[in-house]
């Protein structure tokens, strides 16, 4: 049987992990500057990961959510004291989509409404209703059109203020990124974030913010959108919550009532994916990973700052985009060749960072020397 064959690859095969770094299958060794698209946040095969994770499985792999499973407690009340959110719900699952559909449909059921709307250039997953609230029509299928999400412009609040005045007892909730990921780092901004969430409030819509990728402490704080002074009546999580395992998650204001059947998965918060969570957790809050996450960031922008030739510079923490006046493949191929440093993109001319949040001042150090001779050509 052939892989179908969606994805464009690197002709390279990784096989090892470790902190900052990865290894081929010829023994090169890379410097991991994408964190394998913002998944890896306490490095690469971290010992305690690795420990509970085989404990787990060794005693139990799996049960289903038909009984009580410990894990989901622990993880919970992990996950709220990292978040500062210890007073909401969580409602575990598999996947970043996975989540935002969820989000979206509890959202729905809460408010009796069947709108929601999206911003310009979001990316918020491939299943059913997220790939509907994603601004990409080339990974649409006709299944997916919908007139029941609505577009608008980030940062445009009278944009905003029009769609609620025209159809606000529609609207069940906004969604919004923080920082948007794959739209190229364009960052919500606060005063934006506030007014939108004044809107849903008078309106008795929700506000949804997904965190998938700018999420989990990435930003330097452990939900990006409360950077803005406000709390979302659902956060979603994935990517960095377990660092590679599968594991997706919502946060779930108290005022949300919770009934039985609402919402439901097979594997979601099985025991062997909390545990992978749990390590996580507690490797963020025994490292002060979420407060490296800041230090790092605000390092790497101010070397990238000194740096000749960059249009400019976006992001919080370690989700940070380049952008270049020009189509920037060469500078990306020449420091996966020359330099073997994996870096992300977005569009032709955004060089995208997001590293391990166990980054250190000598892989900054590393990485901006290379990237400056990668831009030099």
């Amino acid at each position: 049987m052939k892989l179908f064959d969606v994805y464009s690859q690197h002709d390279i095969a990784i096989v090892k992990g470790d902190g900052m770094y990865v290894w081929d299958d010829k023994g090169q060794k890379y410097l991991d500057m994408y964190g394998g698209h913002a998944v890896i946040s306490i490095g690469h095969s971290h010992p305690t990961y690795v420990g509970r994770i085989a404990d787990q499985v060794a005693t139990l792999g799996f049960y289903s959510n038909a009984v009580k499973l410990p894990g989901q407690q622990e993880l919970a009340d992990k996950l709220g004291a990292l978040s500062g959110h210890d007073d909401y719900q969580l409602f575990l699952c598999n996947s970043g989509a996975e989540a935002n559909e969820n989000a979206m449909k509890l959202a729905s059921f809460a408010t009796g409404r069947s709108k929601v709307v999206a911003m310009r250039k979001a990316f918020h997953g491939r299943t059913s209703l997220a790939v509907s609230a994603t601004d990409n029509p080339k990974i649409q299928a006709p299944v997916n059109k919908t007139e029941n999400v609505l577009f608008t412009p980030i940062n445009d609040i009278e944009a905003m203020r029009a769609l609620f005045a025209e159809q606000g007892s529609d609207i069940a909730a906004v969604m919004i990124e923080k920082i948007q990921g794959v739209g190229g780092i364009i960052v919500a901004e606060d005063e934006f974030c506030r007014q939108v969430k004044g809107l849903c409030e008078e309106y008795g819509a929700m506000y949804i913010a997904d965190e998938v990728q700018c999420g989990c402490g990435r930003t330097g704080s452990y939900y990006a959108t409360d950077k803005s002074g406000i709390k979302a009546d659902i956060y979603t999580m994935a990517k960095g919550i377990a660092n590679g395992f599968p594991v997706g998650a919502i946060a779930i204001a108290p005022h949300i009532e919770a009934k039985k059947g609402m919402l439901g998965t097979t594997f979601g918060g099985n025991p062997l994916s909390c545990s992978a969570a749990i390590a996580v957790a507690d490797v963020m809050a025994s490292e002060a990973l979420v407060a490296n996450a800041a230090k790092m960031g605000e390092l790497l922008m101010s070397e990238l700052a000194k740096i000749e030739g960059i249009k400019e510079l976006r992001g919080e923490g370690l989700m940070i985009g380049v952008e270049f006046e020009n189509d920037c493949t060469d500078i990306k191929r020449r420091l996966l060749a020359d330099n073997h440093i994996f870096v992300g993109s977005a569009g032709t001319t955004v060089v995208r960072l997001l590293p391990p949040l166990c980054i250190g001042e000598a892989q900054v150090e590393e990485f901006i020397t290379a990237f400056k001779s990668a831009i030099a050509g």
